[in-house]
Parts: C-alpha cells; structure tokens; sequence
C-alpha cells in the first residue's frame, strides 16, 4: 500500500511540475493530459517492443488500485466537504431553488434523456446495450465536476451568480446521481423494476436522510469547534467528522455525498464566523485547500492512467463519440435550454444556459460509477463510452470553456 501511495504521489508531483513549467494548463487538466500522453506513450512503445516492462508496471500498479473504492469511498467525501467549505452559504441562498432544481429535476430528466438516446441510438452504430445498462450509464454520466472548470471561469471574468449556480448544482448533483444510480443499480440486481412509489421512497430516505444526517452531523462539528480554541484539534475535529461522518452515512444507508456538501456548508459559514479563531480558520482553510488540490491532482492522474484498462475498438469510439453528443444534447435540452428561456427567473445573464451546458464538465465519480457495475461486455462497454467522455469533456470543453464564456456573456458594445 505504501508503495502504491508513494508512486502515485511522485507521479503526480513530477507531472504537475511538467505542467506548470511547460504545459502552462489548469493543474487538474495539465495533470491528466500529461498523464494520459504518458500512458499512450508507453502503449506506443510497447507496440514497438520498447518499455514493455514499464506499461507492465504501470498496468500492475492501476490493477492493484480499486478506482472505484478509492473514489468513493475515501476521496469523495473529501473533495465535496472541500468544495463547499468556501461556498458563500448567504449567496447560494438567494439561488437556492434555482440550484435546487437543476441539481435535482436537471439530474433526473437528464438521467432519463440520455438513457433513452444511446439506447435508440447505439444500434445505428452497430453497438447494443439493455435499457438498464442505457438508464445507469445515464444516471453516472449525468452528475457534472465543478473542480476543473471553476478556475477558468474566474480566469474569464464569469459573473459571480454564475459560477455559485454552477458549483451548488455541481455540489448537489453528485450526490443525487449517486442515489439514482444506486437505485438503478439495485433494480439490475435484484431483476425486478421498482415501483414509482418505492423509487421515491428510496429516493427520498437516501437523499433526504442524507440531508438530515448532514445538518445533524454539521451542528455536532459546530458545537465541537466552539467549545474550544486549538487550531491542532479543530482541524482534526473537521478531518474526523468528514471521513467518519462518511463512513456512518454509508453504515446508516442514508447519502454521504449529500451529507458531506451540508456539513461543509454548515462548518465554511457558521462554523467559521461563529466557532474559529482568526487563526483557526487561517489554518483550516489552508489545510482543506491542500487536501482538495493534492487529491484533485491525484484523481485526475488517476483518470488519464487508467486508459490503460479500458478495451476500446472502432465500434466503441464511434459509439463514443455519438453518446458524447447525446449527452451534451440531453444537457442543453434540460438544463440549457430551460435556463436560456427563464433567464430572468433563473437571475442569470441571457446566454448562461449555453455556459452551463458546455461547463457542465464530467469527472472521476463519472468513471468511478462505471467501475463499480458487475463484470461482463456491458460494463465495458459503458466504462468506454464514459472514459471517452470524461476525457473529452475535461480536455475539449474545459480547454474552450473561458473563451465560451467571454463571446456568449460579452457586455453589449
């Protein structure tokens, strides 16, 4: 284990520093293409009997990593606390049915839009998949990473209003992907479909529960943090309530992801205007925006290495490149669209549906989600269909989103 964690630290070390001196892209999408040109290297060479052994060691060391676990068990929750620390809890408020509905009713119809477009469009290309294996690989890639975006969105002068609708929709979405897919997932198991009344009361007790055990999980930490004043403890008491409040999440059958966004929301607000020190809350936010850069990098190491493990053919590519469509289509037409003619409801500047299409890039949970379906040629063929996306996404929108952003939200001359 030792030597897994070190070898994936000085990977990412070493490709973070190449990015930085030559590369000159956002660190989370500098890491993976440096990653990704690596691993496609080595494929290269091996091709020409050139560093076999060490594509055989970088095969054995993904093997040996359950991404899948790895991401959701252990980074997630993390990540989502760090990302909602420093969500301003007054702001998103004032936008709170807004991303409410995007999050949620976004997630659910844009589950449901996919699902049935790759699953009338895939025969076209020669490719099949059960309805089921559609309806899940359209609950997994629904749920859009605000990591890799948000910084360009800065970066291009995005207004305020958008980039907190983006991350509180990118923040919940997750969480209530997870819970669809689970459900989904659970009905391929078991072999029989649910009920709309029992998806909503399963939906309800996971996202609700979850959201409750968050509020009730955020108040204890509150508590915690006020009684005392040690920034050694109270950094320690936030890292506890987050992988251990997780852990009782998943013990309780209740939505971790959700829990998490709710306690860091609780603790970046109150708890750090109500229950830290001037010094306290120095030293927790520079602990959190540690934790949340080096395990982004990681992650994002992690996806472009494991192209390695992904079985692709003319066909999938193909069929790759048709889901990508249906999912960017089935994004405009539930979020875009709906955003772009309710502008005004919505508070956003005319045009921001477009950005909120094309910035709705997808991440590790995406590829995490697929890793975890049973084994078989369905399951391949979903991992590659969202390998294929993911890695678009994150390299074809996230490079192009900045300058989306300054033609389409352009003041008026």
């Amino acid at each position: 284990m030792l030597e897994i964690a070190a070898t994936c630290l000085v990977l990412t070390a070493l490709l973070a520093y190449l990015n930085l001196r030559f590369l000159g892209l956002p660190t989370t999408i500098g890491v993976m293409a440096a990653a990704l040109l690596f691993s496609l290297s080595l494929v290269g060479l091996d091709k020409l009997g050139i560093a076999q052994g060490l594509r055989n060691y970088e095969e054995s060391l993904l093997r040996s990593i359950d991404f899948s676990d790895v991401l959701m068990q252990g980074m997630l929750s993390l990540l989502l606390f760090a990302g909602a620390l420093h969500v301003d809890l007054s702001e998103l408020r004032s936008y709170r049915w807004q991303v409410g509905v995007l999050a949620v009713v976004g997630t659910l119809l844009s589950t449901v839009a996919v699902g049935l477009g790759v699953w009338v469009v895939l025969p076209l290309v020669g490719l099949e998949l059960p309805l089921m294996y559609c309806l899940l690989f359209g609950a997994l890639i629904s749920p859009t990473d605000p990591i890799a975006v948000m910084g360009i969105l800065k970066t291009a002068g995005a207004p305020k209003n958008l980039e907190l609708v983006i991350a509180g929709e990118s923040l919940f979405n997750d969480g209530v992907g997870v819970v669809i897919f689970s459900l989904l997932l659970g009905a391929l198991a078991s072999g029989t479909t649910p009920t709309a009344g029992e998806g909503f009361s399963l939906l309800l007790h996971e996202a609700g529960g979850g959201l409750l055990f968050g509020l009730a999980l955020g108040y204890v930490t509150f508590w915690l943090l006020r009684s005392v004043d040690n920034y050694q403890v109270e950094v320690l008491l936030t890292l506890a309530a987050v992988t251990g409040g997780y852990a009782l999440a998943l013990r309780l059958h209740v939505s971790g992801p959700l829990a998490m966004v709710v306690v860091g929301l609780m603790i970046g607000n109150g708890g750090r205007a109500l229950a830290m020190s001037d010094t306290t809350r120095r030293y927790v936010d520079l602990f959190w925006e540690l934790v949340d850069e080096i395990l982004n990098a990681v992650l994002f190491v992690l996806i472009g290495m494991e192209v390695l493990l992904v079985s692709f053919s003319p066909a999938t590519l193909v069929a790759a490149a048709v889901a990508a469509t249906v999912t960017l289509l089935a994004r405009a037409l539930t979020v875009g669209l709906p955003v772009n003619l309710l502008h005004t409801a919505f508070k956003l500047p005319r045009g921001a549906g477009w950005v909120l299409t094309w910035g709705g890039l997808r991440g590790g949970i995406s590829v995490a989600l697929a890793l975890s379906l049973p084994a078989g040629p369905q399951r391949d063929i979903v991992l590659a269909l969202t390998y294929c996306i993911v890695v678009f996404s994150i390299l074809g929108q996230g490079l192009t989103i900045g300058p989306l952003v300054k033609r389409t939200l352009a003041p008026p001359r």
